[in-house]
Order: structure tokens, then C-alpha cells, then sequence
């Protein structure tokens, strides 16, 4: 079992950065495939980024190549998602997600957490 919990959301104008946490529990940490999800309101979940159990390989959408880097660190049991250069269309809740298995871009993940608002205003 895992459980994951964001944090570092917010409120920031176009053009700025944030960066989002995404804490797990439990020891087995670096077993997992982590990715991001987003969804906007009215809007389905989908694919932002992953990272690969060793954090050797990344993944990532096409809306968010060269502006979102995901890394991790298992000593922290933590992921992070740096987003730079934000654009109003990268608003939604993000999500952290844990997969048993290799990387994938769809939503079959294992665990979830509850998710972290992000807002960008123009």
C-alpha cells in the first residue's frame, strides 16, 4: 500500500514557475513508476509526466516538453514536477500517481493521491 500526498500548488501569473511534491509513505518506494496527471474542470485526467522506478528515464506530454521537468528522489520518498513558464491552459488539479510496473501514459496506476491546485492567470 501507498499513499501519496502533493503539496505546492497555487496561484501564479503567466510566465511563472512552480513546483510541485508529492510525498509517499512506505519503503518500498523506489519500486514504483511515478507519474503527473492533470485535469482541468470539465475536462478529462490526462497524462503530464513520468519518471521510471531508478529516475534514470522521463516522460513527458507534448503541451509540457521543455517547460515541466519531473525528477525524484528515493531517499525522500518524494517526486517533483518543476513547471516553468506557465500558461493559463496548464491550470487544473495535478495529481501524483504510483504504478507497479513499467512506465505507461494512460491512467492505469495503482495509487493516487488527492490532488494540489494549480491557477495561472493572464
Amino acid at each position: 500500500q501507498v499513499q501519496l500526498v502533493e503539496s505546492g500548488g497555487g496561484l501564479v501569473q503567466a510566465g511563472g514557475s512552480l513546483r510541485l511534491s508529492c510525498a509517499a509513505s512506505g519503503r518500498t518506494f523506489s519500486m514504483y513508476t511515478m507519474g503527473w496527471f492533470r485535469q482541468a474542470p470539465g475536462k478529462a485526467r490526462e497524462f503530464v509526466a513520468a519518471i521510471t522506478r531508478s529516475g534514470g528515464s522521463t516522460f513527458y506530454a507534448d503541451s509540457v516538453k521543455g517547460r515541466f521537468t519531473m525528477s525524484r528522489d528515493n531517499a525522500k520518498n518524494t517526486v517533483y514536477l518543476q513547471m516553468n513558464s506557465l500558461r493559463p491552459e496548464d491550470t487544473a488539479v495535478y495529481y501524483c500517481a504510483a504504478r507497479n510496473g513499467a512506465v505507461v501514459t494512460t491512467l492505469n496506476y495503482d495509487y493516487w493521491g488527492q490532488g494540489t491546485q494549480v491557477t495561472v492567470s493572464s
